[in-house]
């Protein structure tokens, strides 16, 4: 039996030499090693010997055993290393073939207008100012010339919150007050700035209203600055965004921290004045309203209207955006549609 155990080594490494993949391995491995292998077989026969030569089989069948062991993890790293270079061979990369394409994200169009109006009005000499959301009643209504009770407030439906006196802010305006606070000195330095961001009102959710959108404020405070200075400024912005062409008109309009106020319309860029879809057929496309700052608010932000004077528009980059691409329905710019957003 000792005999037969030895060729049974021997006849278990030449063939072991020849095994070249995964499956012929563990077919080797149950052949010889397995629970009904081979060797395992003569271990278990050991009962058969007489007593004198039992140590000495059972000790070289253990002998045995483990060597072939050794053998099968050694010739296991080595297969595992032929088929991954096979793989890797039959399996590589043809630089010559086109590249799969990569979708890339892009700017929401509402960031696209941002990004417009703030270089257009950054070579204009305005710096960018950013106000709070959350803002107090006092600074969003009273400090604007729009006390309690007063008519305007109806004009804007409020997000009011748990807290007394705290809301959402219904337009960027407040920003005035904490610009002329913040930069202006003490009511002694002259200053130009805009004032983006979102805006909150408690609106039914239609096509044509939402309850956030952005508004992008501008004020501009210094001496002798006049109604001629707001229309020059306003007709050069129209004519950066719709063309150095582009016909502008201003209407007389009302709000409660301007005085006098005006609206600014610009001619339909689509149909040249002639009136379409997009212009409700009026020809003109009203893109901001705008005034001269009232003295009260001027007052409030620490300037002293009898020596200073100044000027403040707002204007809504979603409604210009929708204009601009004939867009009719506003809820697309926060359905997060793909569909919508990956056309511009």
């Amino acid at each position: 039996m000792l005999n037969q155990l030895e060729v049974t080594q021997q006849q278990a490494l030449d063939e072991l030499a020849q095994v070249n993949s995964r499956e012929a391995l563990r077919a080797w491995e149950l052949k010889y090693l397995g629970k009904k292998g081979q060797i395992t077989e003569l271990v278990r026969s050991v009962g058969q010997l007489p007593k004198e030569e039992r140590a000495s089989f059972g000790k070289r069948a253990n002998e045995i055993k483990q060597a072939l062991t050794a053998a099968y993890a050694e010739r296991e790293a080595l297969v595992e290393e032929q088929e991954l270079a096979r793989d890797l061979e039959e399996g590589q990369i043809d630089v010559t073939l086109p590249g799969r394409p990569v979708n890339r994200g892009g700017l929401h169009p509402s960031t696209q207008t941002l990004r417009q109006f703030y270089d257009i009005w950054g070579d204009m000499g305005f710096q960018i100012y950013r106000s709070r959301e959350v803002e107090d009643d006092d600074t969003n209504f009273t400090l604007l010339n729009i006390p309690p009770h007063h008519p305007a407030r109806d004009m804007q439906d409020t997000f009011y919150t748990t807290t007394p006196n705290v809301i959402l802010r219904t337009h960027t305006s407040p920003g005035q007050i904490r610009a002329m606070r913040d930069l202006g000195g003490n009511g002694t330095l002259p200053i130009r700035v805009i004032l983006p961001g979102m805006v909150y009102r408690y609106e039914q959710i239609t096509a044509r209203s939402e309850i956030q959108f952005h508004q992008v404020e501008g004020l501009a405070i210094g001496r002798n600055i006049t109604m001629t200075d707001l229309k020059g400024t306003m007709a050069a912005f129209a004519r950066r965004v719709y063309g150095e062409n582009a016909r502008v008109r201003f209407r007389a309009s009302y709000f409660p921290f301007t005085e006098p106020s005006m609206e600014v319309d610009v001619e339909c860029f689509l149909c040249k004045g002639e009136g379409c879809r997009v212009c409700k057929y009026s020809g003109w496309i009203e893109i901001a309203g705008s005034g001269m700052v009232h003295p009260v608010v001027l007052q409030n932000g620490g300037y002293d209207p009898a020596e200073w004077s100044g000027f403040a528009f707002g204007m809504g980059p979603e409604r210009m955006t929708m204009n601009k691409h004939g867009i009719n329905d506003i809820r697309y710019f926060w359905a997060n549609d793909l569909r919508f957003l990956e056309q511009f």
